[in-house]
């Protein structure tokens, strides 16, 4: 493995932590600043596909939509494989994702467990998702005492 590789293996570990802080603050606008404007966005859940959203002025709206029904989020992420070739790259990472909304005066929490395949770009020194699938594996949801 070169050198070059560790950096740009880095740089893309980088990334995908960024989306997750940056989802878990609700700082949404920053957060599509890590996409390509014509990016795509699945989500799949029990096998079925929920989402499909191009571009990141509708993944704005929608990732906004979400956030105004979810009180707190908090990420882990987990492993992270890339393949490298040049400008582009693809990767598999897995996080824990755990949201809490409330409903009625009562905290509820959702515990998703997600694998994300992703294919990367490199524009202007700078490494961007073109498109990201979603599929959240595992899911639980529960009442949380505060």
């Amino acid at each position: 493995m070169t050198l070059e590789n560790l950096i740009t293996k880095d740089e893309l570990r980088s990334l995908t932590d960024a989306y997750a802080s940056l989802g878990d603050d609700k700082r949404i606008s920053e957060q599509m600043a890590l996409f390509t404007p014509d990016a795509t966005y699945q989500v799949y859940m029990n096998g079925s596909l929920v989402a499909n959203i191009a571009g990141t002025e509708n993944l704005e709206k929608e990732f906004n939509g979400h956030a105004s029904q979810v009180k707190t989020y908090f990420t882990l992420n987990g492993q992270h494989v890339v393949t490298i070739a040049e400008n582009t790259a693809t990767g598999t990472s897995f996080s824990q994702i755990k949201m809490i909304r409330e409903s009625e005066g009562k905290h509820n929490i959702t515990d998703y467990s997600v694998k994300y395949d992703d294919t990367y770009v490199r524009q202007n020194g700078k490494w961007l998702i073109k498109d990201r699938t979603g599929y959240f594996v595992i899911v639980e949801a529960r009442a949380l005492n505060l």
